[in-house]
């Protein structure tokens, strides 16, 4: 994921500051803090973008798109359908 890191120093995923979360690529706007929450993923786990054009998905499965930086392109990982911190809300 362009923000995270796949080693075990992830340093986002319990860090709850406000503020919001860019691309390490080119530093796009992807996610608030005020959309993130606690989930057992080990990643940072939001429920929306900043904006529209944050990012670019593209469907893999029925129940998951591949998330792309929409300025870069960088992999940013999946939005995954109805597993967001209420009924109906996506996980990014």
């Amino acid at each position: 994921m362009s923000f995270c890191s796949f080693l075990r120093d992830e340093v986002f995923k319990d860090h709850f500051k406000p503020g919001i979360y860019v691309c390490s690529s080119c530093g796009h706007k992807l996610f608030s803090s005020r959309s993130k929450f606690e989930h057992s993923s080990p990643w940072p786990a939001f429920t929306e973008t900043v904006r529209e054009d944050s990012v670019t998905k593209h469907m893999e499965t029925p129940a998951a798109f591949k998330v792309l930086c929409g300025k870069c392109g960088s992999g940013l990982g999946h939005e995954f359908l109805n597993d967001g911190p209420k009924e109906g809300m996506s996980r990014f």
